[in-house]
């Protein structure tokens, strides 16, 4: 699930769920902790193993609160922008333990493949992720080798040659298993 939560956070500290709509009557606004609730609501009640961005990027206690209190994979990409910095910070802090790798965050290969290190020596899950606009370059395929974040199916020239990357790899290696439910426990 991607929140995308530092989309919707209000400058006095709250959530707004219904931001799109303004001005609007604020029955949407939650607390941190009203949404953290709400999220182990939804994680109690469906099968969500993974939750990207739940909160701010720099509201690092509700991270760290969230991650205290269930067991799935939280997911920084706005909190860790592919930083080994923060990184370090996120394992300090115990605020996830889940990192969205994308090269084009922090600007070098070398930083990204770092960060990426860094996040698996603290056991956190790694997926390497392509964005929207991007070029047709199949890099972060062979960086993946075939653990790759998409937002849906393959309808665009810059997500299907990522793909098709990484169908030769797999030809390339000859007999692979997908890790399915079992790619990393938290």
């Amino acid at each position: 699930m991607d929140v995308a939560a530092s989309e919707f956070y209000t400058k006095d500290g709250k959530y707004d769920l219904n931001f799109k709509k303004q001005p609007n009557d604020g029955a949407h606004v939650h607390s941190a902790q009203s949404l953290g609730q709400l999220y182990k609501d939804f994680v109690k009640e469906f099968p969500i193993v993974s939750i990207e961005d739940p909160f701010d990027q720099d509201d690092w206690g509700s991270w760290a609160s969230l991650l205290a209190s269930v067991d799935i994979q939280l997911v920084g990409d706005d909190l860790l922008v592919t930083n080994p910095k923060r990184i370090v910070e996120a394992i300090k802090k115990k605020a996830c333990n889940g990192l969205l790798q994308k090269v084009n965050k922090i600007g070098t290969v070398i930083e990204s493949i770092q960060a990426a290190l860094d996040a698996k020596a603290a056991g956190w899950g790694v997926m390497v992720s392509h964005w929207s606009g991007e070029t047709e370059d199949n890099l972060i395929a062979d960086l993946s080798v075939g653990l790759i974040k998409t937002g849906g199916a393959p309808c665009r020239s810059e997500q299907l040659a990522k793909y098709n990357q990484l169908l030769r790899i797999e030809e390339e290696l000859g007999s692979v298993q997908y890790a399915g439910e079992t790619f990393r426990s938290p």
